[in-house]
């Protein structure tokens, strides 16, 4: 597991999420603490890449499970204004990692959701399904996600081969990449989605629980961009 040391932030007068990453001063700490670093920065796969540019020298990372509420409530409140404010104008890039926490043993649909993803972004599709898929939430483990829905979510997202993205959802040849993510967003000490970091360039990484308001994501980008 690696070392974690939180801190905490005070925003508008009120104890918040924010947590700072830290890290003692010895050389194989610096290696470990850079190689997270890495690691937390590198995209699944080619598809499913991060919303931005590659110049960008802040990346905001969410930690989210498709069947977690709030996160739903963060992709349908907060993401876009992030987008259209940081990510759009080359500042910040975005990434999603999976952090399946609401999969129950006898189904985990949080897993299989997340799967599709993969399977969409076969098709160039990873972002509109992501979407789609936090637009048609219906809560956590009330049993709205199956085969069938995700199929026909993706088919909202615009996939354009249906067969293609069923057998891949079947084969469940994802799912080893879910868990890794998933493995990742624990071994870092997180327990609960949403959760947020944001990595910049020469500064220790940032961390946001929970779906906040758009103002307390904007603070602590521009504290990153400093």
């Amino acid at each position: 597991m690696w070392a974690v040391i939180f801190g905490v932030v005070l925003v508008g007068g009120s104890v918040t999420a924010f947590v700072t990453m830290g890290k003692n001063n010895t050389p194989k700490n610096q290696e470990n603490h850079e190689q997270l670093i890495r690691t937390l920065l590198q995209p699944i796969v080619q598809n499913a890449s991060a919303l931005g540019t590659t110049k960008a020298k802040v990346t905001l990372i969410e930690f989210g499970d498709y069947q977690c509420q709030f996160c739903a409530r963060f992709d349908r409140e907060t993401k876009d204004q992030i987008v259209n404010n940081f990510v759009k104008t080359g500042m910040i890039n975005f990434l999603f990692k999976d952090f399946v926490i609401n999969d129950r043993p006898s189904d985990k649909l949080s897993t299989l959701a997340a799967i599709g993803s993969y399977c969409a972004a076969e098709q160039g599709k990873y972002w509109p399904y992501h979407d789609e898929v936090y637009r048609n939430s219906k809560g956590e483990n009330t049993d709205w996600v199956s085969k069938n829905s995700l199929t026909q979510f993706a088919v909202y997202a615009g996939i354009y081969d249906v067969k293609k993205f069923s057998t891949c959802l079947d084969s469940n040849k994802y799912e080893n990449l879910v868990v890794t993510n998933d493995n990742l967003a624990r071994s870092i000490g997180l327990t609960s989605t949403p959760t947020f970091i944001i990595i910049a360039d020469g500064k220790p990484p940032l961390k946001i629980e929970g779906a906040q308001p758009y103002s307390v994501f904007e603070g602590a980008i521009k504290q990153a961009l400093m």
